[in-house]
């Protein structure tokens, strides 16, 4: 009995993603504070980071709206706003 052979579709590669690292130093009580809190909300200090950064991470991926940009010596105490 002769067997088909059938052809297999070509499976894409799947594209990695781009990651960037940033680092940042805490001082003993800001990390024993992150720590403490960490554990109490069972979390890890990275999940509890990439949360609280996410508005702007993903709100201004294309653009920032000109509101946020401050100019030089901007002084906002006699603003009529």
């Amino acid at each position: 009995m002769a067997v088909k052979k059938t052809k297999r579709k070509s499976v894409k590669k799947r594209r990695k993603p781009k990651n960037k690292t940033i680092t940042f130093k805490l001082t003993e009580s800001q990390f024993r504070s992150l720590s403490n809190y960490c554990k109490a909300r069972k979390t890890t200090p990275v999940k509890l980071i990439k949360k609280n950064i996410e508005k702007y991470t993903t709100a201004y991926a294309k653009e920032v709206p000109p509101q946020y940009y401050v100019t030089e010596n901007q002084l906002n105490l006699f603003s009529e706003e």
